[in-house]
């Protein structure tokens, strides 16, 4: 059944913006300071691209925003040359090096979502798929200190990708934004701080270890 409007999606209408998820942005940036001016941000699973034309506004000129998504991007066509679209599944392993040309990223975020089942346990799988694809990507290609959020499926890993995220970042919480609709099981895990790779300890040859 088709929803009725709402007023997110009368107001992203009037703002010009391709769907309502703009305001869950919206509030995950005032609360947690995602992106800052002159950023350069990763965008995973863009389309249709309400996010990445308001990580555009913040950036400003100074930033740049690649769009990663599977499907074309023709809605970003008025973003001029600060935003780069790149059509591929994040998680597929082909992704990195398309990206190497651009890292490291201030900010990685992602409202992906798997193509629903109607099958709950199935589709919080696919998403927990996406995320920890997304967070594999973070831990090589998020400069130290950088921030991340992703959008997750409740009633699957949620906990263990949780614990995964802590120990990458300084802080990690799962939070969901007004935004969202009352009915979804949507939330999104959001991280500050990228901490920086510990140096690894390897054996001497007396058979002591040394960072």
């Amino acid at each position: 059944m088709k929803r009725k409007p709402d007023h997110y999606t009368e107001q992203a209408r009037k703002e010009g913006f391709p769907a309502r998820s703009v305001y869950k942005f919206d509030e995950l940036q005032h609360r947690f300071g995602l992106v800052r001016r002159g950023d350069r941000v990763l965008d995973i699973g863009a389309s249709p691209g309400s996010w990445t034309l308001r990580l555009l506004e913040i950036t400003g000129k100074e930033g740049r925003v690649i769009a990663l998504d599977r499907k074309e991007l023709p809605e970003l066509s008025r973003a001029g040359n600060t935003a780069v679209c790149i059509c591929a599944d994040i998680t597929e392993p082909e992704q990195y090096e398309l990206l190497n040309e651009y890292a490291p990223f201030d900010t990685i975020v992602s409202d992906a979502a798997p193509n629903t089942s109607g099958h709950r346990t199935l589709d919080t799988a696919r998403s927990a798929v996406i995320v920890e694809s997304s967070l594999a990507l973070t831990e090589t290609m998020l400069r130290p200190g950088g921030n991340a959020a992703f959008k997750l499926f409740q009633g699957g890993d949620e906990q263990s990708i949780l614990a995964n995220a802590r120990a990458m970042f300084e802080k990690a919480r799962i939070v969901k934004p007004k935004a969202c609709r009352d009915e979804s099981f949507e939330v999104f895990l959001v991280c500050n701080g990228k901490k920086a790779a510990q140096p690894q300890s390897v054996p001497d040859r007396s058979g002591n270890t040394e960072a």
